[in-house]
This record gives C-alpha cells, structure tokens and sequence, in this order.
C-alpha cells in the first residue's frame, strides 16, 4: 500500500459527530471547527431532553465514544497546539487519525514542527521527513542538522531539483518517485514496544492542490510503524 493509499483508506471511513440536545449556534460552532475535517457533524434530540447536551462519535462500525459538550469545549481549550497535548484524552483522541483538507503552508508547517519538537524531547528514536524537494530541504537544513546532532536517527527524503546540499548528522534520501515529490510527511518513531506508553507520531499528506494539502495525522503506534517500514522498504537503500 502506497502513501497515497493509505492517505485514501482514511478518508474512506468519514466520521459523525452527533451533537444532542444543543442549541443550533453550538451546532454550527462545531461544523465550523471541523469544516476541514473529514466529520460529518449532524443534529439530534432525545424524546425527554435528557441527560443534557452531549455527544457521540460514530462511524459505520458503530460509536467510538461520548462526551457532555462541557467537558468537550475544555477539551478543546486544552488543545492548543495543532496536533494536540499528549496528555489529552477522550472524544479527540479518536479524531486525530481522520483526513484533514485543503491545509495550508502554515497549518502544514505548524504541525511538522510539534512532531520534530516531540522527536527533540524524546532524544532517541528515529524521525522520518519528506521534503517533496531538495530546494525545500535547503531552508530546514540548519534544523535536520540539530535534530540529527542528537541521539535521534534522522532521515530525509526529497527529489532532487538541486545539488544536495551539505549534511553530515542526518541520512538523504533521493528519489525520483511521484510519490515522494507529492508527499509532505514527518514521522517520529521512538522506537518503544509499549503502545501505551510510546511517543509514535505522524502527519502525512499529500499535494492535490498547488501547495494545498490532505491528509492526516495519528497517535496509532500501528500506523507510525507502516509509514516507516513503507519507507524503509521503499526507499531504505537510496541513500547519498
């Protein structure tokens, strides 16, 4: 399975958000928050109004979880971060590993930075970068350098449009493929066998629109570990 379809199997399996008992301004706040999320947020009312306002979060597997809408809203002031606090838990943990859409430079950007800043923490492991390009590994190489001066196991992957430039901590990885010159994507891999307390992380996603991206991120160690061996497999041996 490509990147690409790994990207498409996610965004197969749309999510409801079902919001109970609520104002129709708190339904719309919610639709508009996860306007470029791969959740249909829907509208419904119990026959006796109880137990209040709440929500639940299906697929069509049947529902993961649910949540007072208070509760819900202080999980959301907790997030502030794009990807999210590591010690948030309940209903968003299950909409992390949905597809996100039409994300910008900035939102992509952003949420690289949190996964390369977890990697820096952590301080082993292995991080995995696509770049799309040489010329756009140019601008970050100062950081890959740092990154890959500490005990973490850094590589890159690009298409070469320049020269490679200079490196000496991080491994390169260059390659021709359509998929590595349409695919934005960092991966941390901290190498723990226990799902429960790992670190594992990614955000993948490819370019559809000029510099527009869709994709998604995940806390899934299973997930974190195909990417990896995707690109290890894929791309392990092409190295300078």
């Amino acid at each position: 399975m490509s990147l690409s379809e790994l990207i498409a199997g996610v965004a197969a399996h749309e999510r409801t958000l079902t919001v109970f008992n609520a104002d129709a301004s708190v339904v719309e706040d919610l639709r508009d928050r996860f306007a470029d999320r791969n959740v249909s947020v829907v509208s419904e009312t119990t026959g006796s109004g109880r137990p209040g306002e709440f929500l639940t979060l299906s697929d069509g597997d049947g529902v993961y979880t649910a949540t007072d809408i208070d509760s819900f809203y202080d999980s959301l002031d907790d997030r502030d971060s794009v990807l999210g606090g590591d010690d948030a838990a309940g209903l968003l943990d299950y909409l992390d590993e949905t597809l996100f859409t039409s994300w910008s430079i900035g939102r992509m950007v952003a949420a690289s930075r949190e996964i390369e800043d977890r990697a820096w923490r952590v301080g082993e492991g292995a991080l995995h970068a696509g770049f799309q390009t040489l010329s756009t590994l140019q601008g970050e190489r100062d950081l890959y350098e740092r990154l890959g001066d500490s005990a973490v196991d850094v590589h890159a992957y690009a298409v070469p449009d320049i020269d490679p430039p200079a490196h000496s901590t991080f491994r390169l990885h260059l390659d021709r493929s359509e998929e590595i010159a349409r695919s934005w994507f960092v991966v941390f891999d901290d190498g723990a066998s226990d799902d429960a307390t790992t670190q594992k992380c990614a955000l993948l996603a490819e370019e559809r629109d000029p510099r527009e991206f869709y994709g998604f991120w995940t806390y899934d160690p299973a997930t974190v570990d195909y990417i990896v061996d995707h690109l290890e497999r894929r791309y392990g041996l092409v190295e300078q």
